[in-house]
């Protein structure tokens, strides 16, 4: 890997000790897991934990150890540390009175119980370090290919090299229980380390990987979140925040942790307020809620169930005493007492001074307004009807013109069909009747070669025959004669 230090910086944090008046690990734009120590100069009050020492790893891991040795160490140090076998290599975070309100944070209380820190790295184990940790991405990309071929269902999320290299943990989000026995035994034999699986959620992935949220700062869960509490839909519904699943959720695609940070100040400040469920009897007909302001403590009702036209703001207590009349079936002539209180409720929320006179004109105002609104909404009405009318004539005649293209386009597609076929069928025939006429040809051809060659055997065997009666006849002279020239030879001699 080539900037292997950047690389180091981006996933563990800054390795440079603080110096005095320097300050490159605090402001370093790669240092995405240092923690202020804001007691650095602070002289340690708690004897007991002064050689405890936050060390952290990759991607947000930090654990608590002893310092036995009491070594000298500044934020950003690099040390040895213990583990479960062989040694780790991490960084310095905090040591010191933070250190106290750190151990809150972890389950352990007692000395004896931390791993220790052995030394400050030495250049063998720098070295050895660095490897392990150029070796991460590339490791990262073949597993991930290795799982795909065993058809595995789990998704890969990091991998953590130990730093003496003598072993790696990969991190992997499933649904379902995952059998990787074979996926351990081939990660074995390829990279020859021990492997380590380790199965987390999906807030914990975010916190490894990272990333920016929509509030356009680092996510929560890798800046100072530790712990994940349970986060519902009631914390938005009690904020009156719109139940949107994709404003909702944060990176990790669970609901964002930010939803509980505000609800406890709402639940209280909802304490006192009344059922919002109960409309509100008037003699001028039923007002219904349609939004409150939690911390000012004001209701807005509406006569209208459906819209939010012409709301009036009601104090809680205003609220709770219609309610208390309409139980004993008392129905006020408004909604608020006087003009003064309308006033003073709308002068609070936008901080100026009205009088009654402003408020009736106002009114006349809101009802001059509503007029032309009607008169308004009547002719966009009109606009639409006829909008949509000439809409359903245009879809008509367009749905008439598509059927005639279509009747068009099948008519001539079965033609076309036809046509092919007939051409097809013809050319069928024609091969059928060359076919059969070659047979017939070949047939006739074939029992006249027949003929001819049976007539020519027959005369070439009666031409043999012949020839081989006479030549047997010849024999038979010429021995016959040889033996009466014999014989008579045979006579004279004697």
């Amino acid at each position: 890997m080539k900037d292997i230090k950047k690389y180091i910086q981006l996933t563990r944090g800054c390795t440079q000790p603080l110096e005095e008046n320097n300050e490159k690990c605090q402001n370093s734009i790669y240092d995405t897991m240092h923690t202020f120590d804001w007691s650095d100069k602070i002289k340690t009050v708690n004897q007991n934990n002064k050689l405890l020492v936050e060390v952290r790893f990759k991607n947000g891991r930090k654990g608590i150890f002893l310092n036995q040795e009491e070594l000298f160490l500044k934020t950003g140090d690099v040390v040895a540390v213990e583990a479960v076998s062989g040694h780790d290599i991490g960084i310095v975070g905090l040591q010191g009175e933070t250190i106290n309100w750190q151990l809150k944070k972890y389950e352990k209380n007692s000395n004896n119980s931390y791993p220790k820190i052995y030394r400050k790295a030495r250049p063998v184990d720098l070295e050895k370090w660095q490897d392990s940790i150029s070796k991460e991405p590339k490791v990262l990309r073949r597993t991930r290919e290795i799982i795909e071929e065993l058809l595995l269902d789990m998704k890969l999320g990091d991998i953590e090299f130990q730093g003496d290299g003598s072993k790696a943990t990969f991190y992997y989000t499933a649904d379902d229980r995952v059998d990787f026995r074979e996926l351990i035994k081939v990660l074995a034999s390829e990279f020859r380390i021990r492997i380590e699986m380790r199965q987390i959620g999906a807030r914990q992935e975010s916190s490894r990987i990272g990333g920016i949220g929509t509030c356009g700062r680092e996510l929560c869960c890798i800046s100072w979140k530790r712990s994940f509490a349970s986060v519902t839909t009631n914390a938005a519904r009690h904020q009156e925040l719109s139940l949107n699943p994709t404003k909702l959720a944060g990176q990790c695609g669970k609901l964002k942790c930010c939803l509980n940070y505000e609800l406890d100040a709402y639940i209280e400040a909802r304490h006192d307020f009344p059922d919002t469920s109960i409309p509100l009897k008037t003699k001028n007909g039923n007002a219904y809620f349609q939004k409150s302001d939690v911390f000012k403590k004001v209701l807005w009702y509406s006569f209208d169930p459906e819209n939010s036209v012409n709301i009036t703001p009601l104090t809680i207590n205003r609220v709770q005493e219609i309610i208390e009349m309409n139980k004993k079936r008392e129905y006020p002539e408004t909604l608020t007492q006087n003009n003064l209180e309308l006033a003073d409720l709308i002068s609070s929320k936008h901080n100026v001074q009205i009088t009654s006179e402003e408020i009736e004109k106002s009114k006349q105002t809101k009802e001059d307004k509503k007029f032309h609104r009607k008169r308004s909404s009547d002719r966009r009405r009109n606009y639409h009807a006829e909008k949509r009318k000439n809409n359903d004539r245009k879809n008509i005649n367009d749905k008439r013109n598509t059927n005639d293209r279509k009747n068009v386009n099948d008519k001539r597609n079965a033609n076309d069909r036809k046509n092919v076929n007939d051409k097809r069928n013809a050319n069928d025939r024609k091969n059928v009747n060359d076919k059969k006429n070659y047979n017939d040809r070949k047939n006739v051809n074939d029992k006249k070669n027949y003929n001819d060659r049976k007539k020519y055997n027959d005369k070439k065997n009666t031409r043999d025959k012949k020839e081989y009666t006479e030549r047997k006849k010849t024999d038979i002279k010429r021995n016959y004669n040889n033996d009466k020239r014999k014989f008579n030879n045979t006579k004279n001699s004697k």
